[in-house]
């Protein structure tokens, strides 16, 4: 088993998860890499091993399959015996309110909440045994404020800020700390595929939600953050 503190970090493929999983690699985690796409996994693997030295573990694996993320998460713990930091991140959009097929809000509901969940089912149980570790649920501000022709995102990003804040208030009496990160426009390429039409420079950057972990993982134990809402200038309302 290794010394290192172990981080599971989902939709760790590209953007978000990509630079929180290379930041908490730098910061000598490690890294456990999950996503649907295995190249884009083992690109981010091979920028970690170059940056850290620590060769993360890739799963290849679709979160919405709950059989599947079980196995994964035993296997896992089977090979280090412990999680010290789990990042919630994988997600999806699709553009509309009630103009939205059931198919895509259903798929949307599968990734965004309810795949969220059954990580959590096989996660938390551990850390309620080693009486400590740290949930990062990666939602969005529109899980905040709805807006415009996204609202079925918005719903379901509501719904992740719900299940995040019952978790902070279930686990941190139990030494666990949870914490929702709700971004604004981040340099994504969802972001793109959402329609914004803001510049790379005018949005929030991937690595600033890792710089944000690696805060919140700097607090003392006494100091318990529910959520953090990074907003861009033009997004304030």
């Amino acid at each position: 088993m290794t010394k290192n503190k172990i981080a599971l970090i989902t939709g760790a493929g590209k953007g978000i998860g990509k630079a929180i999983a290379i930041g908490l690699a730098t910061l000598k985690y490690q890294t456990i890499l999950i996503g649907r796409n295995k190249d884009n996994l083992e690109d981010v693997a091979a920028e970690i091993i170059e940056k850290s030295w620590i060769e993360p573990r890739v799963f290849q694996l679709d979160i919405t399959k709950q059989e599947d993320v079980k196995a994964a998460i035993s296997k896992i713990i089977s090979e280090f015996g412990q999680i010290d930091v789990l990042v919630n991140n994988a997600g999806i959009y699709f553009d509309g309110t009630t103009e939205i097929t059931n198919a895509d809000f259903t798929k949307m509901l599968e990734t965004n909440v309810t795949a969220q969940l059954s990580v959590l089912k096989e996660v938390v149980p551990i850390l309620k045994k080693q009486k400590s570790g740290y949930i990062f649920n990666i939602a969005s501000r529109s899980g905040k404020v709805g807006f415009e022709g996204s609202g079925a995102y918005s719903a379901s990003k509501f719904g992740m800020v719900g299940l995040s804040e019952s978790l902070y208030r279930e686990l941190n009496p139990l030494g666990i700390s949870v914490t929702a990160l709700c971004p604004g426009w981040v340099n994504t390429e969802m972001a793109y595929e959402a329609g914004t039409t803001l510049e790379a420079k005018q949005m929030i950057q991937p690595e600033d939600l890792f710089e944000t972990i690696k805060w919140l993982l700097s607090l003392s134990p006494g100091a318990c953050v529910k959520e953090v809402v990074i907003e861009t200038p033009n997004s304030i309302i």
